[in-house]
Parts: structure tokens; C-alpha cells; sequence
């Protein structure tokens, strides 16, 4: 193996779902610096706009394109666009998700009172959004011959965190579901797919600041601090501490490794607390 050419996805075209988000837009970027074509499918116009004229800045090849991943029919057409213009895909991000308060357990919110509809909200968001996406684009996957798929799923995924029980069990069910299809996709199609998925820990983002810190004095909140205090690197993620993982999941480097879970976690999900 050329060691040079580990990482190098020159001219991949790469498909990145919730695309226009905060974590996978830095993904977008880090992909279209390493050559790839990125395609970023949102379902939030004004985000996509942003982040295209960030991309336009670094004259990343790129195609934006309004996308409910809880549609199939939507996905499809995104799909025959994607194909249309570049011929082919190589990559599909299953980046789409997140919890929802709505769906979260705390002293306003019971867990025998949760609204089913909210519920089904925030699994359908993790779960089916990847689900579908990778119905349509393995089907793609599987006419080449070949191409790459990465789930995101979450260090609750491993054990379940106090408050979250619907965004865990989803994230279980993606961790389970690219075992599954890592499995499936080779002895049905081609051992020239691949299926991984990334597990993040505790990162920092403008959706959970507010659990992790106050915001009137800057400092920890209880939960903040039993993270930190349970993480070995004593510290929470940033996103730009997941992309090394995603392109090392995505390039010819990691060719070899299929249907594994990778922590991204600072260590959390070795801690036993003891």
C-alpha cells in the first residue's frame, strides 16, 4: 500500500446526509480539502445556502440539495440528481440525526408521560433517516460494485445515559444496523462495500451547550461536570475531533475494516467510574 495515497479521496464523490449541520458541515469541508466532491443533503434551505458559500470560499466541488431523509421518495430524487451529475457515488455519510427535548426525560417530563409522536420523532430522525438513505444509496453501492458507507451513532449506543432513552435505543439500533448490513452488503452485492459507523462521545455544540454549561456563569452544570469526570481525557469533544476517524473510515487506508463501531469518546465508554 502507498502510504501517500491513505487518505487521498481525489475525485470521490461523497454524499453527507444532515450535511448542512454542525458536526458534519466541518466533515464537508475536511472532505472537499482531500479532494472529494462533496454533496450535502439538509432539510433546512438557509443552512445549505451558508454552508455552499463556505464551500464556494474554498472552491470545494460541491452540490447542495433540500432533502427529508424521512421521505424515500425525497431521498430518491436526490439520488438520480447526485448521479446525473457526477455519473457515480462512492461515499454516503448517514449524518442526519439528533435528540429532541421533547423526547427527553427530565423533572418536567416523565418517562411514563412521554408522547408517543415524540418519541417516534427522535428514533425515526436516527433510525429510519439512516435506514432509508441506505436503502437508496446501497442500491447504488450495489450496481457499482463497490462503495462506502458511515452511520453515526453515539457512545449511548454502549450504555444507555440517564435522560435520553429514546436517542439511545435509536442509536443502539444504528449500531446494530451496521453490523447488520456490513454483513449483508458483502455476501449479497460485492466485498467491495464497506459499512462502518463512528461513535461520538460528549462534543461540544451549539444543540447541547446548554445542558453541559451554564450560561450564566460559564461553568459546569451537574451534568457537565459528571461528564468531564468520567471522561479520562477530562475534557468534551469538538468536531473538528471527529473528522480524522470519518476520513480515515472513508479513504483507501482503512480498506480492511468492516462492520466496526468506532469511539470517538475521549475515552468515556472505557470508564467504569471505579
Amino acid at each position: 500500500m502507498n502510504i501517500k495515497n491513505c487518505f487521498n479521496l481525489k475525485g470521490k464523490v461523497v454524499v453527507i446526509t444532515g450535511g448542512a449541520g454542525e458536526l458534519c458541515s466541518e466533515m464537508a469541508k475536511a472532505i472537499g480539502d482531500c479532494g472529494g466532491k462533496v454533496v450535502v443533503l439538509d432539510i433546512s434551505g438557509e443552512a445549505l445556502e451558508k454552508l455552499s458559500k463556505e464551500l464556494k470560499d474554498k472552491s470545494i466541488e460541491h452540490l447542495i440539495i433540500k432533502v427529508d431523509v424521512l421521505n424515500k421518495n425525497s431521498v430518491e430524487e436526490a439520488a438520480k440528481k447526485i448521479v446525473n451529475k457526477f455519473e457515480r457515488v462512492d461515499i454516503l455519510i448517514n449524518g442526519a440525526g439528533g435528540n429532541i427535548p421533547e423526547a427527553t426525560t427530565d423533572s418536567e417530563h416523565s418517562f411514563l408521560e412521554l408522547n408517543l409522536k415524540n418519541v417516534e420523532s427522535a428514533f425515526n430522525l436516527n433510525f429510519i433517516g439512516t435506514f432509508l438513505a441506505s436503502q437508496v444509496f446501497g442500491k447504488i453501492f450495489a450496481k457499482q460494485g463497490e462503495g462506502v458507507i458511515i452511520n453515526i451513532s453515539s457512545i449511548s449506543a454502549f450504555t444507555p445515559l440517564t435522560r435520553i432513552p429514546v436517542y439511545s435505543a435509536a442509536k443502539a439500533a444504528v449500531s446494530n444496523f451496521t453490523k447488520w448490513l456490513a454483513v449483508h452488503m458483502s455476501n449479497n452485492y460485492s466485498t467491495k462495500i464497506r459499512v462502518n459507523a463512528i461513535a461520538p462521545g460528549f462534543i461540544l455544540t451549539k444543540q447541547n451547550r446548554y445542558l453541559l454549561i451554564d450560561e450564566g456563569t460559564g461553568k459546569l452544570t451537574d451534568r457537565g461536570k459528571k461528564i468531564i469526570e468520567h471522561t479520562p481525557m477530562g475534557r468534551f469533544g469538538e468536531s473538528e475531533d471527529l473528522i480524522s476517524t470519518v476520513l480515515w473510515l472513508i479513504s483507501p487506508g482503512s480498506e480492511f475494516v468492516h462492520g466496526a463501531i468506532i469511539p470517538v469518546d475521549g475515552g468515556f465508554s472505557s470508564f467504569s467510574g471505579v
